[in-house]
């Protein structure tokens, strides 16, 4: 979801629940302008459908906000595993060390370049820089594989060292796909409308019906609908987390 679909979304809710409004608010004037009895229970209906929609956006929103938190944890993780991979490279034979440490400055760019292309050019361009990451992982194993020979005791220096450098950018893959299935969105939406139609036929029994009021829950549920997107995309709309990008532009530049 890029910032221009967001905006779509929160504009097509809005209209959408204005539309719920007005249409309960015209049937249940009809309803209340009647002679016939009023139906029972209508009450409990809008406690149970009100109750059940804090509850969805309670859960969605709070599961959202420790997914982005999660993220930038992860953010923290990489920078540290590369930069102790880095630091540890100091057992390793002097005249291996060059062309691995070459090696590592180029992952680490990679890296950057994964989530910068992602927020810049899309999924694509993302993942194409994945793969270019993936293959100097290659390299870089082999590198150190290949030093330690010479060195028996690095092996449980370096090489775990490396791994966690490595697990944590498939850990960060993984959890840029993490998000509630679709038919969560969809059931939440309903509900929303639902209860803009049950409030709309409420004021379907006053004088005059409050515009402002309707534009006022229609406005506040589709806000609460976008950040929570927001939350789940935090690269694509206004909530970002590119600055924690920077722990990992400041280990590389201690690389030299």
């Amino acid at each position: 979801m890029n910032l221009g679909v967001g905006i779509a979304v929160f504009v097509a809710f809005f209209a959408a629940l204005i539309v719920c409004l007005e249409a309960g608010r015209r049937a249940g004037r009809k309803a209340f302008s009647s002679d016939r009895a009023h139906p029972s229970g209508l009450g409990t209906v809008e406690a149970v459908t009100f109750g059940l929609l804090g509850l969805m956006l309670a859960f969605t929103f709070s599961g959202a906000a420790e997914r982005l938190d999660r993220r930038r944890g992860q953010i923290v993780d990489e920078a540290n595993a590369i930069g102790t991979a880095w630091l540890r490279l100091d057992v390793l034979p002097a005249n291996t060390q060059p062309q691995l440490r070459e090696a590592v400055r180029r992952y680490t760019d990679s890296r950057i370049a994964v989530y910068r292309t992602f927020a810049e050019s899309g999924v694509d361009a993302a993942r194409a820089e994945y793969a270019r990451s993936s293959a100097l992982q290659l390299e870089v194993w082999t590198q150190a594989v290949a030093a330690c020979r010479d060195v028996p005791s690095a092996t449980v220096v370096v090489l775990p060292a490396l791994n966690e450098m490595f697990d944590i950018a498939t850990t960060r893959l993984a959890a840029t796909q993490m998000h509630p299935p679709g038919i969560v969105y969809v059931v939440l939406a309903l509900i929303s409308l639902v209860c803009g139609f049950l409030v709309g036929y409420e004021m379907g029994g006053t004088e005059v019906a409050s515009r402002s009021h309707m534009i006022v829950l229609a406005f506040v549920l589709s806000f609460t609908f976008y950040v929570i997107l927001d939350f789940e995309y935090p690269r694509l709309g206004f909530i970002r987390i590119d600055d924690f990008d920077n722990l990992l532009v400041q280990v590389r530049a201690s690389m030299g």
